[in-house]
């Protein structure tokens, strides 16, 4: 029932939507004598129907995929579920945070389990506090493994070397999981195209305005969105901090490569372009500490995006193979689309339309234009929210998501888009912990 008044509402939503675009189109449209400013206003009406079409196909895409979810596992049930599984836990200087995910680890319902800590060269206590929780009992068993520092993507491909398990969970070291989240995985890959699943990521420190807007935008911007790539079994990035592959998949395509900053865009990726199929748990969580302050929140934004400009251009010759491989060709025009072309037209869309209201007079223009926005803003994450265990009171925070922290984010990626483009060298960017896990 709640599945289907989402879609009336959905349908009303689009009707409501569409009527304001329609009456600043009417309105204000002739007016106009200026016929660069005219360009400009189709330009504006063009992305705005983009940009809602993508939000309301994810949309219904979600809802669609929790529809057919529970006949998938419930065909799954019957099925003998054995796989051992190897949890690989890369770690470097994690002393604040690398016992709660450990813990988190130990006390996980799947009973087929070897969890394999690797510490990429630290310079804290993190191999000591880890070490002491070794054990090896019955189908469980822990180990904590050294190497010198080289990168996460070779610390986690050192893991999976030393791994004994067919299917590979990795799990960032400043997260912790829901106990149930393997159980919940593992039963996707009854399907032999299945390659990866990815499950939810929740903020864990929601202590003040920057951390509550990135738990909204967890459940909506990411979890939303990657529940809706599922429904067509191509989500487009496993998370770090929770996701699980197939072993013989990952070595089909060389294991992870350290010629990124975002490995786990690139593992994805070369998943999506050898034909295999990935998916995604919603009900399999994973906790994980976001920054609790702007500059910090700013650093592993300009990261992330650097790190899928890179991805998208080592693997940019997927864009032309529509014919030969449709799934790459249009998870690759996706990403393009959500790194690049979406954060610029929103930036100058916003500085056209305070141009434009300000030079007609229509002031109210701004209140529209803010106000649809918002509407859909409200919608996801209210529906976002009825699904998972988030506060309502995330909701109140939807107001400020667009005005505030979407316009940051976008300008953060549009710089780094410059500096990616010029070849601008840049570190890893290791945010300082908090211990807030």
């Amino acid at each position: 029932m709640v599945k289907k008044l989402f879609l009336i509402f959905a349908n009303i939503l689009i009707i409501l939507v569409l009527s304001f675009i329609l009456y600043l189109a009417y309105k204000y449209f002739n007016k106009i004598e200026n016929y660069f400013i005219k360009t400009g206003v189709i330009i504006v009406f063009i992305f705005t129907l983009i940009v809602i079409f993508r939000y309301l196909l994810l949309l219904y895409f979600s809802i669609l995929k929790i529809i057919l979810k529970n006949s998938e596992l419930i065909n799954n049930e019957n099925k003998h579920l054995n796989f051992k599984v190897s949890i690989i836990v890369p770690a470097y200087n994690e002393e604040l945070v690398i016992e709660k995910s450990i813990k988190s680890l130990i006390n996980q319902t799947y009973k087929n389990l070897e969890i394999i800590i690797v510490d990429d060269g630290s310079t804290d206590s993190t191999y000591i506090k880890a070490k002491k929780y070794e054990f090896n009992s019955n189908n469980k068993s822990l180990k904590v493994l050294r190497k010198t520092n080289s990168g996460k993507a070779n610390a986690i491909n050192y893991g999976i070397k030393n791994s004994s398990g067919t299917l590979i969970m990795v799990v960032d070291a400043d997260s912790k999981l829901d106990k149930h989240a393997v159980e919940l995985l593992v039963p996707y890959f009854t399907d032999e195209n299945i390659a990866a699943v990815a499950g939810s990521v929740y903020v864990s420190n929601k202590k003040n305005l920057i951390t509550k807007l990135q738990a909204l935008e967890y459940i909506e911007g990411l979890n939303m969105v990657r529940n809706g790539q599922a429904f067509l079994k191509l989500v487009n990035i496993i998370p770090g901090p929770i996701g699980i592959f197939r072993k013989k998949a990952l070595y089909d395509v060389g294991l992870y490569d350290d010629d990124t900053f975002a490995e786990d865009c690139d593992v994805t990726l070369k998943l999506i372009a050898k034909g295999y199929k990935i998916d995604f748990e919603s009900n399999a969580i994973a906790y994980t500490e976001a920054p609790e302050n702007l500059l910090d929140l700013i650093k592993q934004r300009y990261r992330w995006t650097r790190g899928i400009l890179q991805a998208i251009k080592k693997h940019k010759y997927l864009l032309w193979h529509i014919r030969k491989n449709p799934s790459a060709s249009l998870t690759l025009w996706y990403m393009l689309f959500e790194s690049v072309f979406w954060p610029f037209m929103d930036i100058w869309t916003n500085i056209f339309i305070l141009y434009l209201s300000f030079t007609t007079g229509a002031t109210i223009l701004i209140f529209f234009w803010w106000s649809m926005f918002t509407i859909l803003d409200v919608a996801g994450a209210l529906y976002c929210i009825l699904l998972t265990n988030e506060s309502l009171t995330l909701i109140f925070y939807a107001i400020f998501y667009r005005l505030f922290f979407i316009t940051t984010i976008n300008i953060t990626k549009i710089l780094s888009t410059f500096e990616e483009w010029f070849g601008i060298k840049m570190n890893w960017g290791k945010l300082q912990r908090k211990g807030s896990l």
